[in-house]
């Protein structure tokens, strides 16, 4: 399959409008808006992970915004497996594919390739994911040291996340992680081709974004949403679960937390996310990419 070559990939933190920008340029261009964020991927988390609207969706096509059970681990590998899916249907007869997100990792793999690893079977996963919680990071970052040494060399002990990721792939295939890392397939994306945009808006102007939108979240149903999540029971380590306002809104349902202090809390963390969100893409996206302050200011023509 040939890699896309007129593809536009819209990256930005959280409520910096690269949801809109991707809505014009579709509507101008009959394109489809694909994607690239790893929380808007979940379903029952409309509002909170401030997918598009049901209007806007109506306006142009919308791909992979809700298409996960908050009860599934999605992966970047599952999302280029969708996205490959997805040029061999609608995308084959040309339609231009509009990729918007904040999930860096989604851009680099779209357009450098993903590293191929194995199938983790669903037993292996839960397993080392209960005994992360039961254990702490560092005592599987202890165990991952005995296994493989230099892989546990490479990782935080507190990185709980990467360290089963590592120990799942080394029970799955019997092989370090780093070997799998070693062989990259072929970009889906011709990063040549593209047209590359990366939002940087003005910090405290984003802050001001950041809170009001989360005002407005609670008067959409963010609150239900976040309630409907809780009452699935699910473990608290999957990524839905640690979604920002989860546990911040599950305080105010609980009567733990104020309005005031339940959105001061999230204002908070989704800042410092914001801040992680630019950082990433100020270091590890090129000089390629189109930088711009504000949303509304970028001109396709």
């Amino acid at each position: 399959m040939e890699p896309l070559k007129d593809a536009v990939l819209i990256a930005g933190p959280t409520a910096s409008g690269k949801s809109a920008l991707a809505l014009r340029l579709a509507r101008e261009t009959d394109g489809i808006v694909v994607n690239a964020d790893s929380m808007q991927v979940y379903a029952v988390l409309d509002r909170l992970t401030a997918r598009p609207t049901a209007e806007e969706m109506h306006q142009a096509p919308h791909r992979f915004y809700g298409h996960v059970p908050p009860s599934t681990a999605y992966s970047t590998g599952r999302w280029l497996a969708d996205v490959a899916a997805l040029m061999r249907g609608e995308l084959a007869g040309g339609r231009r594919a509009i990729f918007v997100g904040g999930t860096g990792l989604y851009f680099t793999a779209l357009t450098e390739g993903l590293s191929e690893m194995p199938d983790i079977p669903s037993e292996v996963r839960t397993r080392w994911r209960q005994r992360l919680a039961a254990e702490g990071a560092p005592a599987l970052h202890r165990l991952l040291a005995e296994r493989d040494a230099d892989g546990a060399a490479r990782l935080k002990p507190a990185d709980g996340q990467r360290i089963v990721r590592a120990l799942e792939v080394l029970e799955a295939s019997g092989r370090p992680i780093d070997d799998w890392r070693g062989a990259r397939a072929t970009p889906l994306v011709d990063a040549g081709a593209a047209t590359k945009i990366v939002i940087e808006p003005d910090r405290a102007e984003l802050a001001r974004r950041i809170e009001l939108r989360l005002r407005r979240m609670i008067e959409e149903g963010a609150l239900d949403e976040v309630e409907a999540l809780l009452a699935l029971r699910l473990d608290p380590q999957l990524p839905a679960m640690k979604a920002i306002g989860v546990r911040e809104f599950a305080g105010l349902l609980a009567g733990t937390a104020s309005r005031e202090a339940a959105i001061e809390a999230a204002a908070a963390a989704t800042r410092r996310y914001a801040k992680r969100q630019a950082t990433w893409f100020r270091h590890q996206l090129g000089h390629d990419w189109t930088r711009v302050v504000n949303f509304d200011e970028f001109d396709f023509n």
